[in-house]
């Protein structure tokens, strides 16, 4: 085992869920359950905030120099869309916000009815400016950010139609594991 791959895995080892809970506690999590319902009230979109500890051991396992941690963690973003079903909205725009604290990293996974409108190069733009406050632990403020950079662009492309009438497909709670 090399070095690197040693340390990932310790690092990962040293956070838990009570880490996940302690950056987002309980009223953090009820400020962002609002947030996204007042959000999804100004257009048809989905959005789901997942927080995580840790990878799995499984994910960490797979890390090799030809597999950068980067690459292990949009997997991971990619897996959990599917898992928490952001993929299976009526208008195939349900969006992911996933945050991974032992790496300090987010990833932004959109469904292809919103993806389409918008550039790989603009999805890596927001993440840039979204990592600054992950990384300085002001994970409500990058959190925030996060979605309103998506409500806008859910406003811009699936705004709520003329009869007003939506349809909460997704739970709007954050899940923090």
């Amino acid at each position: 085992m090399t070095f690197y791959k040693l340390k990932r895995l310790l690092a990962h080892l040293w956070f838990d869920v009570s880490d996940a809970q302690r950056a987002i506690p309980p009223d953090l999590l009820q400020r962002l359950a609002a947030r996204v319902a007042a959000s999804e009230q100004r257009h048809s979109g989905q959005i789901r905030i997942c927080v995580e500890a840790a990878l799995p051991m499984s994910y960490l396992w797979r890390l090799n120099p030809g597999l950068t941690m980067d690459q292990l963690i949009r997997q991971r973003a990619l897996m959990l869309f599917g898992k928490l079903r952001v993929w299976d909205t009526a208008h195939n725009n349900g969006v992911l916000v996933y945050l991974q604290l032992a790496e300090q990293a987010i990833e932004v996974v959109a469904d292809r009815g919103l993806s389409q409108h918008i550039s790989p190069g603009q999805w890596q733009a927001m993440v840039a400016r979204m990592r600054g406050n992950f990384q300085q632990r002001l994970f409500e403020d990058g959190l925030t950010q996060a979605l309103e950079e998506v409500s806008a662009l859910l406003v811009a492309y699936f705004p709520v139609t003329a009869d007003g009438q939506r349809i909460n497909e997704l739970p709007n709670e954050p899940m923090v594991q």
